[in-house]
């Protein structure tokens, strides 16, 4: 069925206007069961929207958060799963919990074992089943709860904050993760290089596909990870980091800040710097910065000037962000 596109039909073109449709995107002037240019117009203002690669064209990922758009809590029973349970109703279950001072982590829409664990506290404090299950009852006494006790802040964000506080200014003894799709081998091993010299540990992720990126940092325990990407069709740099729903990696943030403010010296096109949700962002344990840049014979060029600016950043960051009070 996948990827469509402009000039797509059949049934599964209806199903995706179905969808746009009914989260709002946009009002749909093709016929149905036709991918024209107002579908496409629909599926790029739905991309920005959730911070994904905008091209107009549903592959995968845009597939996946389209459906899990359209979940809302109370559909369905939510627990603790093998594949976890992703959708807009676990992310609101998330902020629920977070408002409330119940830490699940990142609101990032993945039913893991935080979640689970905040929910089952949150039953323990109202007098109910610890059963990790979000259920009628237990959706019920969240709504209760929330509508009187919501707090200003998400406890993640505040415990994000306080952990980055007590962080050492320099890099040494931290584990950084460094990933590359293929192509950029030389960038990685220069920054691993120049990142070591400063007394981090580097671990360097070889993966092609993103959430497999994702799942050999995490089980690599890396305190961040940088990814580093070429795009043929870039004339400069963009920079990610996550942020999606009522959540913002701050951490992220300002390493892709960073990043971007360096990279920016060195490639000759412009560069920039905003939130995501691609995989790699949202699946991560740590905070994550995702580095694009091209042309391809440009970061052929400047390998050991760019892997030097890409550690410099991540040094300046270290420095400047460790003990700050806001």
């Amino acid at each position: 069925m996948l990827p469509l596109s402009e000039g797509s039909h059949g049934s599964a073109v209806t199903d995706l206007q179905s969808r746009l449709n009914a989260i709002g995107s946009v009002v749909l002037a093709d016929p149905d069961g036709v991918f024209g240019p107002s579908t496409k117009a629909a599926v790029e203002i739905f991309q920005r929207q959730r911070g994904l690669r905008i091209d107009g064209v549903v592959g995968d990922d845009t597939w996946a958060t389209l459906v899990e758009a359209g979940l809302r809590l109370g559909d369905r029973l939510l627990y603790r799963s093998q594949p976890m349970l992703r959708g807009d109703d676990v992310a609101e279950l998330q902020y629920r919990l977070c408002s409330l001072g119940f830490d699940t982590g990142r609101v990032d829409g993945i039913f893991g074992d935080s979640t689970a664990n905040a929910l089952a506290e949150f039953q323990r404090n109202v007098d109910l089943p610890t059963d990790q299950i979000a259920g009628p009852d237990t959706l019920d006494e969240l709504r209760r709860v929330s509508s009187r006790h919501q707090t200003l802040e998400l406890v993640t964000m505040v415990r994000e904050r306080e952990s980055r506080r007590q962080e050492s200014p320099t890099l040494r003894g931290r584990h950084i993760g460094v990933a590359e799709t293929g192509g950029l081998g030389t960038i990685a091993s220069s920054l691993n290089r120049r990142l070591a010299s400063s007394g981090a540990r580097v671990t360097i992720v070889h993966s092609t596909e993103e959430s497999d990126q994702a799942k050999e940092a995490n089980h690599a325990g890396v305190d961040i990870l940088i990814a580093v990407n070429v795009l043929p069709t870039l004339h400069g740099s963009t920079t990610a980091y996550y942020s999606g729903y009522a959540y913002e990696s701050t951490v992220g943030r300002h390493l892709a800040e960073k990043l971007s403010e360096l990279l920016s010296l060195v490639m000759e096109g412009p560069g920039a710097v905003g939130p995501m949700t691609v995989p790699l962002l949202r699946e991560t344990q740590m905070p994550t910065v995702i580095v694009e840049l091209g042309p391809i014979d440009e970061v052929v060029e400047k390998t050991a000037l760019l892997a030097d600016k890409i550690a410099t950043a991540a040094t300046t960051w270290a420095e400047e962000r460790s003990g700050e009070q806001s």
